[in-house]
């Protein structure tokens, strides 16, 4: 199991965001937490990524325990984390955000070759390099939050609402590109409102309710479930 998260719970004050989580992703699946508002998804994402201490349980990636360090250390294990909101930097350029997403890494050769395989993979960013990342498009601002991300080189990609706010025709290429990321390889972790959207792209979820993990089982099992349907597919 490439992460394991192990009666996991997070506290904010006296307020519990998520209450004794566990979830398990196998390496090179895609797996998606689905809820409502409040329902912890986002909490617990951070949590994985090493922005959210947890209060009780634990998380391990690929055997190691990682509940105890830092972000930048998780990320330099391996682990990238595509923030809500996308949480770009407005005044750098395109190339600047993705360079960002570097830092950690020392091999020139290998960073510039995976500059360029962004590049190849989202060719708008390519046209757009000089450009201030304030002045894109929703849709051209995720694409370089996932961009930035995948230069860290990760094992694993962590991804929070991806397709929030975005045209239908700009979610339907956000779709595509986790599809291509999973044919190669790529592990993802996919928080999503949408849950139609999350649960035909994955192959396992989770539903979180007000904290608590409600449901899990194989994505077409829970798009199947009566509850799942009423309550976030509006069927």
């Amino acid at each position: 199991m490439l992460l394991e998260m192990k009666g996991a719970a997070v506290d904010y004050g006296r307020v519990s965001a998520v209450r004794d989580i566990s979830i398990n992703v196998e390496e090179g699946s895609v797996v998606t937490i689905i809820g409502g508002n409040g329902a912890g998804k986002t909490t617990t994402l951070r949590a994985m990524s090493g922005l959210a201490r947890l209060s009780r349980g634990e998380i391990t990636f690929d055997g190691k325990r990682i509940d105890n360090l830092p972000a930048d250390k998780v990320v330099g294990l391996g682990m990238a984390h595509v923030p809500e909101g996308r949480r770009i930097f407005p005044d750098l350029t395109v190339e600047e955000n993705l360079r960002t997403g570097a830092f950690l890494r020392r091999d020139k050769v290998a960073v510039a070759a995976d500059l360029d395989k962004i590049y190849a993979k989202f060719p708008r960013l390519k046209e757009r390099r000089s450009q201030w990342a304030k002045t894109m498009s929703g849709g051209e601002q995720q694409m370089l939050a996932i961009g930035r991300a995948l230069m860290s080189d990760p094992r694993i990609l962590l991804m929070d609402e991806p397709s929030m706010g975005l045209a239908p025709v700009i979610v339907e290429e956000i779709a595509v590109i986790i599809e291509e990321l999973s044919a190669q390889g790529m592990t993802v972790v996919l928080v999503e409102q949408n849950a139609e959207l999350a649960l035909e792209l994955a192959d396992y979820a989770y539903v979180l309710e007000t904290g608590n993990l409600a449901l899990e089982g194989p994505a077409k099992e829970l798009h199947d479930n009566e509850h799942v349907r009423a309550a976030y597919l509006g069927i």
